[in-house]
């Protein structure tokens, strides 16, 4: 297979069990390490679905990444600008980011939006959102460079999570992040291939762990790793967020979807 990142030839790697009854092939590619399934012929059932029963993490997700995206958009970024959560699964983290008072909307064509009615995303022919998120996305990916540079096409600036193969490039069956059983990832990435593809994208790289921003901007990677530390996050986004007269949304956004005046 070609690789989907580079486009170099990509060696077998390994076959698992996927969905209890598929027997999948692993390709490896020797240049970037990216790590990908065959052709995935089995997604339809894999995304039945869309959110597994077993990920019980959603609201904690949502959460956590409200802060860390929060500190990361008041620092660098427009922070009165429009803003998109690409695979925004029941809507929580769109919700959450409202409610702190940035102006984020809605995307996702697999799930049904349920906490964010009324913001889903207008996605029109340029680069109109001033930073696209998508969390446990990169991993779905079937053509990670094709999808990825599409989703510049809403936004020059993309801030992502997905667990980095470890160096040792473990089997099938010694990671969880193969979700073997459920059949929905089929694209892992090594810290080159993330690497190779800010590159061919013209874009800039910046990574701590597994969450991973690639932007036009240029930055100081000590500063992004410091703000999108956990430990750190809360606390710029309280601070940063006064001094720019970030708001809540909350109360006008409900004055929208009832038609009631609440009042000050």
């Amino acid at each position: 297979m070609r690789c989907h990142i580079c486009d170099t030839e990509s060696e077998f790697f390994a076959k698992a069990t996927i969905l209890k009854k598929y027997e999948v092939q692993y390709f490896k590619c020797g240049h970037c390490g990216f790590l990908q399934t065959e052709k995935p012929f089995w997604l339809r059932e894999a995304y039945a679905n869309p959110i597994v029963d077993i990920d019980i993490g959603p609201v904690n997700r949502a959460i956590v990444m409200a802060e860390t995206t929060s500190a990361l958009i008041l620092s660098f970024f427009n922070a009165h600008g429009k803003f998109v959560d690409y695979g925004g699964g029941y809507g929580i983290f769109v919700r959450r980011m409202r409610d702190i008072g940035l102006d984020f909307y809605y995307y996702d064509k697999y799930c049904q939006n349920q906490f964010a009615i009324g913001f889903d995303a207008m996605l029109g022919d340029r680069p109109e959102y001033e930073l696209l998120t998508a969390f446990e996305v990169f991993e779905h990916l079937e053509d990670p460079f094709t999808d990825i540079r599409s989703l510049l096409g809403f936004s020059k600036t993309v801030f992502f999570t997905t667990e980095i193969v470890p160096r040792r490039y473990p089997k099938p069956t010694e990671w969880w992040y193969y979700d073997l059983d459920h059949g929905q990832h089929i694209s892992f990435f090594s810290r080159k291939s993330l690497a190779v593809l800010a590159e061919r994208l013209n874009l800039n790289l910046y990574s701590r762990g597994s969450v991973h921003l690639l932007t036009e901007k240029k930055i100081s990677t000590r500063l992004y790793k410091f703000v999108v530390h956990p430990r750190f996050s809360l606390l710029i986004r309280y601070s940063l967020g006064k001094v720019l007269g970030v708001q809540s949304l909350l109360q006008g956004d409900f004055e929208r979807g009832s038609g009631l005046t609440l009042g000050n």
